[in-house]
């Protein structure tokens, strides 16, 4: 039987020894690697902080001592200890586990965003929670990647951790990297503490000096012994003198590290010494992504930080992608690249899933990684504008959510030219409630004077980034969604201000029936001519267009809205303050009474399931949205019998 067998919750772990956790880890690590390969996921974190999470759980006591997982991919030998190891073939799949912590799954998990660098702050308001309360004596646990520490909000919160006295463990999971390499000067620090360890270790002689001052200092007794555990801790990474380091230092706040990620023995030392410090400290663990794995720890790209469906020998992909959106994106920023000295480009730690590497290689002088920091990416365009050159930023839409401020204070309110081009917009699926790109077009269309694109298809991509970056009285939006492009889907006709007509009505044969004018956003074009062959037998005429710029709302819409029955907007987004919001107050400020109707994403966090099932849950698949549009006709009708349909 295999230890992991034994081992349903953290209290197991109590009772097994120093080696059989060396085994636990080993049994878990070949688990992940079974399972992940099956469903995807975030393969190389989690093998990274196995021993580190195994060594957590042992000596801390959650979830009364409580683990906060920075965006939380990372948790999956969390949940793996807190008896959850038998669901994980249903990792990511609709009614299955989650691939970030879910408060409805575990009281073990306290959190569930997968966002970065907001992990200090619930620890901070935790630990002050629990002093308020006469819980002092329990541990709050902040597991935060390097990468994670690039972003403001980190920094914002250990101001306030090292102002009180309160037991806050802050474990540095230092593996280099976010999705690409950690950039900046706090991660050089890092890099440098990561390399001392290293060559202590390396040191000749290192082992026989040890090994001889091991006889003598056990031959003085207690104090000999509690000598040689502290130097001993020097080789196993950590420096148990516990002075601040200078990163920390002006903060006030301990140090104990670099520790060995992989060193079961190492972490039991660093971790058992943080429970019994008052007050806060940072535990800086030094671990490697993909740790275990060859195919992940050799994968140069992100070392398989998140995968798909995998050959759990060779890591190869099961399946052959279909050209995305994003490498059209990428063909289309270097074709622009090459035309334009002042177009420059800039991540946020991902210049790899949002297709900025190539540019990276071609114009390294043009290209800026800025690490998790969207906030600072955006202003930072801002300033690269006000020079006289022409940013853009590619970043997740989900992100966008973080840098709205500067979006609207220091993009927006000085009217300069910034494309943002926004990847995964709209509903992504399997990533859960916080990575759905569904807010973008909501948030970004209060900016007075703003512009979002969304493309329909590869053609109207490339077309829309190129007016995109025309522009220069004001910030642009370019947004699509993950995965394959979709079809090519040629207009019918094109209105004198560049709205798409995609399907014409056809004429009433003598007697009135219902017109309906579809406003399709983006890629729900396709579902809204399925949308109007379905509805054709109903005697409903449908009209189709794509706006391609969805923000501002077009004249031309307000013209075709006046000559309809209804009007229907279908989109990729939330109801709530999103295009059809806008329609309808461009329609009222015309004194325009065509009633407007909206299918578009409810007022709700959706659960993780494929995007598939997560449209058809809300009603947003073209067949559920042809039922719907009959519904408003016959409604409509009823009202207004002069508009019958057949």
């Amino acid at each position: 039987m295999r230890l992991l067998d034994t081992v349903a919750s953290p209290e197991d772990l109590k009772r097994l020894s120093q080696d059989q956790l060396v085994q636990l880890a080993d049994e878990i690590r070949a688990m992940l690697i079974e399972k992940v390969s099956a469903t995807g996921g975030h393969l190389g974190p989690n093998l990274g902080v196995v021993e580190l999470t195994v060594a957590l759980h042992r000596v801390f006591d959650s979830p009364q001592d409580p683990f906060i997982f920075d965006t939380s991919h990372q948790s999956y030998v969390h949940k793996i200890l807190t008896g959850r190891a038998g669901q994980f073939d249903s990792l990511r799949q609709r009614g299955g586990l989650s691939g970030y912590t879910s408060r409805a799954e575990s009281p073990h998990d306290w959190t569930e965003s997968s966002h970065a660098s907001a992990s200090l702050s619930y620890a901070d308001g935790l630990a002050k929670a629990k002093q308020l309360r006469g819980q002092s004596d329990n541990h709050v646990v902040a597991v935060v990647g390097d990468g994670a520490l690039t972003g403001g909000m980190c920094w914002e919160a250990l101001n306030n951790i090292a102002a009180g006295d309160r037991n806050v463990v802050i474990v540095v999971n230092d593996n280099g990297r976010s999705y690409s390499p950690t950039i900046g000067g706090f991660a050089k620090n890092l890099t440098r503490l990561r390399d001392q360890l290293a060559q202590i270790r390396i040191q000749p002689g290192y082992d026989e000096v040890m090994e001889s001052g091991k006889k003598t200092l056990k031959s003085m007794g207690w104090v000999g012994e509690r000598t040689f555990e502290a130097l001993h801790a020097i080789k196993a990474g950590v420096r148990y003198q516990v002075v601040p380091n200078e990163m920390f230092s002006e903060l006030g706040m301990k140090y104990v590290g670099p520790v060995d990620g992989h060193d079961m023995k190492a972490l039991l030392t660093a971790f058992s010494y943080a429970k019994s410090y008052a007050g806060p400290l940072i535990i800086h663990v030094a671990t490697e992504k993909g740790h275990g794995f060859a195919p992940a720890v050799n994968n140069e790209a992100d070392q398989m930080h998140s995968t798909g469906a995998i050959d759990p020998v060779t890591g190869e992909a099961l399946a052959k992608s279909s050209p995305g959106w994003t490498s059209v994106f990428t063909e289309e920023l270097l074709r622009a690249g090459r035309d334009r000295e002042d177009i420059v480009a800039i991540t946020a730690a991902m210049a790899g899933p949002t297709g900025l590497a190539p540019f990276a290689e071609e114009f390294p002088d043009r290209f800026y990684d800025v690490g998790i920091a969207e906030q600072h990416a955006v202003a930072s365009a801002a300033g690269l504008a006000l020079g006289g050159l022409h940013p853009v930023v590619a970043i997740y839409s989900t992100f966008l959510n973080r840098a709205f401020d500067q979006l609207l204070m220091d993009v927006g309110l000085i009217g300069q030219p910034v494309t943002l081009v926004l990847d995964r917009a709209g509903v992504t699926g399997t990533d859960g409630a916080s990575h759905n790109g569904v807010w973008d077009m909501a948030i970004a269309s209060i900016v007075p004077g703003i512009r979002i694109a969304a493309p329909r298809d590869a053609q109207r991509l490339r077309e829309l980034f190129r007016e995109a970056i025309a522009v220069e009285d004001g910030p642009t939006v370019v947004r699509f969604p993950k995965g394959g492009v979709a079809e090519a889907i040629e207009a019918v006709d094109r209105t004198p201000r560049g709205l798409d007509v995609l399907r014409k009505a056809e004429p009433a044969d003598g007697e009135d029936g219902i017109e309906v004018l579809v406003v399709a956003v983006g890629t729900f074009a396709e579902y809204a001519l399925e949308l109007a062959d379905e509805v054709a037998a109903d005697g409903i005429r449908v009209t189709v267009i794509d706006p391609r710029w969805a923000i501002p709302v077009s004249p031309d819409i307000i013209d075709l809205a006046a000559e309809a029955d209804m009007v229907v907007v279908y989109e990729d987004g939330v109801v709530r303050g999103g295009v059809g919001s806008a329609v309808s107050e461009a329609l009222s400020a015309a004194a325009l009474d065509t009633p407007v109707r909206h299918l578009a994403f409810p007022d709700v966090f959706p659960e993780h399931a494929s995007r598939g099932q997560l449209l058809a849950e809300c009603g947003l698949d073209a067949v559920s949205a042809a039922q719907q549009v009959r519904e408003w006709a016959f409604a409509l009708a009823d009202a207004h019998p002069s508009t019958s349909p057949e």
